[in-house]
């Protein structure tokens, strides 16, 4: 029988391994009550020029249905810091993902409560993500595709995200993220968490149901496997 002290570094180490998973472009009470009831631990609310898009007053309101221990995350690009911070308040936002290109500076505003998205186009793009260390909670790899800041159905460079976990931060994968290819995608990669939007819509702004029950039951599956390893 294992001791007190010898099981609370496995739940420590389970923990670290564990794959968050958050559901973006989130629009309706509906799609975010089957996200969280499946196990989803954050859901993304966009608050830019988007299909996806949410006004202040639906995100507060699907925010307010929520149960507790759901992380919220607002997407914004390139917005005014104190439209931001006006929003944040008014919605009750727990954590903001900067999804243009706001510089260090602008995460340091909202730290530590900031996650900064970046593009990569390759191994190169991995520069971009050393100033943002101490001002960034984490990083959001996502695809570049010009003129598209995000929700592209495209998957990113997985080997340039492994790359980029060496510089410290927490990385968040996304891009073309689907039932089909996550799993590949974790093994890849190892992120700290995932971010799906696109991948388990029937339409922009509206999830179906089918992938999204699917996309959670891997992500189960894999951190069960994970648990067994420790």
């Amino acid at each position: 029988m294992l001791r007190r002290a010898q099981v609370i570094p496995q739940i420590l180490v389970r923990e670290l391994t564990m794959v968050r998973i958050k559901i973006c472009g989130i629009t309706n009470k509906h799609d975010a009550s089957l996200a969280v009831s499946l196990g989803a631990h954050a859901l993304g609310f966009i608050f830019a020029p988007s299909p996806r898009r949410v006004n202040p007053e639906k995100m507060r309101d699907i925010i307010r249905a929520l149960p507790p221990f759901i992380q919220t995350v607002g997407v914004f690009v390139n917005e005014d810091p104190a439209i931001m911070k006006s929003v944040i308040d008014f919605c009750g936002i727990d954590l903001v993902q900067l999804h243009g290109d706001e510089g260090p500076e602008i995460c340091a505003m909202f730290s530590p409560r900031a996650i900064k998205a970046v593009r990569l186009k390759g191994r190169s793009s991995l520069e971009l993500l050393e100033p943002y260390r101490g001002k960034a909670r984490a990083v959001l790899v996502d695809t570049y595709v010009e003129g598209l800041r995000g929700g592209t159905g495209r998957t990113c460079d997985w080997e340039a995200a492994v790359e980029g976990k060496k510089m410290g931060l927490p990385i968040i994968l996304s891009g073309g993220l689907t039932p089909s290819n996550l799993e590949r995608a974790v093994s890849s990669v190892r992120p700290y968490g995932v971010d799906i939007n696109s991948g388990v819509e029937e339409r922009p702004g509206k999830k179906c149901s089918k992938r999204l029950k699917r996309i959670m039951h891997i992500v189960k599956r894999i951190n069960s496997e994970e648990c067994k390893d420790v």
